[in-house]
């Protein structure tokens, strides 16, 4: 079990990467129905989840849970743009900063995480 705030943050990190990895992954499974997309997003979830397991001892579940859906959100929809072609207008652009931006008023100013 990881001891310092920094080493769940890390592990906080790589949940978030692993989440990327197969929901971009889930996009191209075809419904479960092509066989390494499907293996792909089903582990990475499931290693995301595993990963995830960790912070959520230390760090209070609704702060890990804003960071890895906020940056998630974001990481996707940088990836889906960079891999898949999908475009973002400027609404969907602002959108993403102010997610960003609630991202970092937790993790900088919020008392519910030792600093």
């Amino acid at each position: 079990m990881p001891s310092s705030l920094f080493t769940n943050y890390v592990l906080l990190g790589a949940a978030i990467v692993a989440e990327v990895i197969a929901t971009t992954a889930l996009a191209r499974t075809d419904s479960f129905t092509r066989l390494w997309p499907s293996v792909v997003t089903i582990a990475f979830y499931a290693l995301s989840f595993w990963l995830l397991s960790f912070p959520i001892r230390v760090i209070p579940a609704g702060i890990v849970y804003a960071i890895w859906s906020g940056a998630g959100i974001v990481l996707i929809a940088i990836a889906a743009w960079l891999m898949l072609g999908q475009r973002l207008d400027l609404p969907a652009i602002l959108g993403l900063g102010l997610i960003i931006a609630g991202v970092l008023v937790i993790h900088l100013f919020s008392r519910a995480v030792e600093h």
